[in-house]
């Protein structure tokens, strides 16, 4: 299977010389997974992909990286023993740079907003004259618009998350009486079943009241009958693709009374905030803005009497990080362009009773949007 990272390198470097920056420093983290599908955590080591705006990309690593580095899609790799000096080696690979630009001014170099301090200062103290700015000057537009490699992965979390939440209805009748560290444990279990690479986020469980705290942490609570219980949970999977990872996660959430009557006034509430992300979602298409899909959902439950209620943002970008651009949010210009993707999760929170959220993804398409989860929103089990 071919994949996408060579491409992803060329567009960096096409944006590179738009931009006017001459080299991109990419550290471990987001940025080095989506160039060169590279997990790699941030340590002490020397662990630095050098992307020039012309020429072959250079990974700087230590050699027990040997391995690994042989099967990943990149040019050029120097391996240093713990015996050397990495720092040595990074001012020969900007050499080599500057050879190959044959730029007569110093480099403009971009450091990933990510990267340790420590390596910062040592690029600087091996280029001092050089003009520094952050990655995501060209990354952001970059990743804001997911590949086709990229949709096709969030969709395979979106259906994951849609087959857990499906089986959680079926199994209603198990889960009141279970405490909500429980049926958060069992929720991991059925993601990881499906096929999942880990929880994408800590499992949100909030029964009742805790329902009423957005980012509440399942604890000894015990789930009751009539309890509404706001479920957050989506999973890690994997593109995969023959060479590089492509870890995407997946982001849904419902509310859900699995037995008993519901509170005074819940299915109103219910009602409300699955209208108003109804609306949002529709909203969405290629031109309108991030702040306009948050203003269609906040005018429908602002209209309803609970603008007070709704607490925080409509929604977050989802890519190779939960949280990502574009937010979903007043304030926030950006227009919406095909192949961005996002949460739409308008919510009521109720202090002291209960709160109500319900979160899909969506893809921004040619001429519309696409939602990348389907289970459904009723509230019934």
């Amino acid at each position: 299977m071919d994949t996408p990272f060579a491409d992803r390198v060329n567009r960096c470097q096409g944006r590179l010389a738009d931009y006017g920056a001459d080299v991109a420093v990419i550290a471990p983290g987001p940025n080095l997974t989506y160039l060169a599908g590279l997990t790699e955590s941030p340590s002490e080591r020397h662990f630095l992909y050098v992307i020039p705006r012309t020429g072959a990309a250079t990974i700087l690593a230590p050699a027990m990286y040997r391995a690994e580095l042989e099967e990943a899609p990149i040019d050029r790799v120097r391996l240093w023993d713990d015996g050397d000096e990495p720092v040595a080696m990074l001012q020969t690979v900007l050499e080599d740079v500057e050879q190959t630009l044959s730029n007569p001014d110093p480099l403009n170099i971009l450091l990933d907003d990510r990267m340790w301090t420590t390596f910062s200062q040592d690029v600087r103290a091996v280029r001092p004259d050089a003009e520094y700015g952050l990655a995501s000057s060209v990354l952001g537009p970059l990743r804001l618009r997911k590949d086709a490699f990229e949709r096709d992965t969030l969709r395979t979390a979106g259906s994951l998350a849609d087959r857990v939440s499906m089986t959680l209805r079926d199994r209603s009748d198990e889960v009141v009486d279970l405490t909500e560290r429980e049926l958060a444990e069992e929720i991991n279990r059925l993601l990881e079943r499906e096929g999942g690479a880990g929880p994408a986020f800590d499992t949100i469980v909030a029964a009742g009241p805790n329902g009423a705290r957005p980012h509440h942490r399942p604890d000894e609570t015990v789930i009751e009958a009539g309890d509404p219980v706001v479920l957050d949970f989506g999973a890690y999977v994997d593109g995969g693709l023959e060479s590089g990872a492509a870890p995407y996660p997946g982001d849904q959430t419902r509310t859900i009374v699995f037995d008993g009557e519901p509170p005074a006034g819940y299915e109103e509430i219910h009602e409300t905030v699955r209208r108003a992300q109804r609306a949002a979602v529709d909203h969405v298409e290629p031109e309108v803005t991030a702040e306009s899909v948050d203003a269609v959902a906040r005018d429908v439950i602002e209209d309803a009497g609970y603008g007070d209620e709704f607490v925080h943002r409509t929604g977050h970008g989802v890519g190779l990080e939960v949280h990502e651009p574009p937010y979903i949010v007043e304030g926030n210009d950006q227009i919406l362009e095909p192949g961005m993707v996002f949460s739409v999760e308008p919510g009521i929170y109720l202090e002291g009773e209960y709160g109500v959220r319900l979160e899909d993804l969506v893809l921004v398409t040619e001429d519309g949007s696409e939602r990348l989860n389907s289970s459904p929103m009723r509230w019934e089990a």
